[in-house]
């Protein structure tokens, strides 16, 4: 066993890495028959690869958002990473740009992972679990995250990343799958299908609430620890 899964099995999580090299499975048995156009005009965003993932999310008309949305914000970032970064949804900033976490949280995120040697594109994806903005900013409905979670699930599996940062509540619900407050699960290691998950505040959070970083840092610093445990 190696320090890494025996680190996990410590924390009381179920080690389910796979090897970097081994590749994503497929629907069918000859994928190489199977042109891109025709996975993702299956619509069996399980069996998805990244370019007809991307498409199917730039025209995805799941839910009433795709009216309002400027653009779909699928993701950016190393599609190998180990550090996936979650948020909610994206904002103004993100439906003009077509990235998440830009603007002012997004500048706040970037600041965040420095303190901690990270830098947003090198070992790090970030992603939210809507791809579309709701309008005003307004939380996401049951319904939007719905149509919206079998793009993350996917995305999380094809990069494989040892370590997921939850950002905000609606990515903890998504990830946790309950209902407690980001406060309440802070501080502790959580797990979404073996990988280890830790949660905090989100960066629009925190510019709304400057207090509160004390305790984000103390998060980032938890992430830290924990990533070095599962490398060594």
């Amino acid at each position: 066993m190696s320090r890494r899964d025996a680190y996990l099995r410590e924390m009381g999580l179920t080690p389910l890495w796979r090897a970097r090299a081994e590749p994503v499975p497929q629907a069918r048995e000859n994928p190489a028959a199977v042109p891109p156009s025709a996975t993702a005009a299956s619509g069996d965003v399980s069996a998805m690869d990244w370019p007809a993932l991307k498409a199917a999310v730039a025209r995805c008309t799941r839910c009433p958002l795709h009216r309002t949305r400027t653009q779909a914000v699928f993701g950016v970032g190393d599609e190998k990473a180990d550090w996936l970064i979650v948020g909610e949804a994206p904002g103004a900033d993100e439906d003009e740009k077509g990235e998440p976490f830009v603007g002012q949280a997004g500048k706040l995120l970037d600041n965040m992972l420095k303190s901690i040697g990270l830098k947003r594109g090198e070992n790090v994806y970030i992603a939210n679990v809507l791809k579309s903005r709701p309008p005003g900013n307004r939380n996401p409905e049951p319904e939007e995250v719905e149509a919206c979670v079998p793009y993350l699930k996917r995305q999380i599996e094809l990069i494989q990343p040892k370590l997921i940062l939850a950002s905000g509540r609606f990515a903890v619900q998504f990830l946790l799958g309950r209902e407690a407050s980001v406060a309440s699960l802070r501080g502790r290691v959580h797990d979404y299908q073996g990988i280890p998950v830790i949660v905090t505040y989100h960066p629009a959070y925190l510019l709304r609430n400057p207090p509160e970083k004390a305790k984000a840092w103390e998060d980032l610093c938890l992430a830290r620890e924990t990533m070095a445990r599962l490398e060594k």
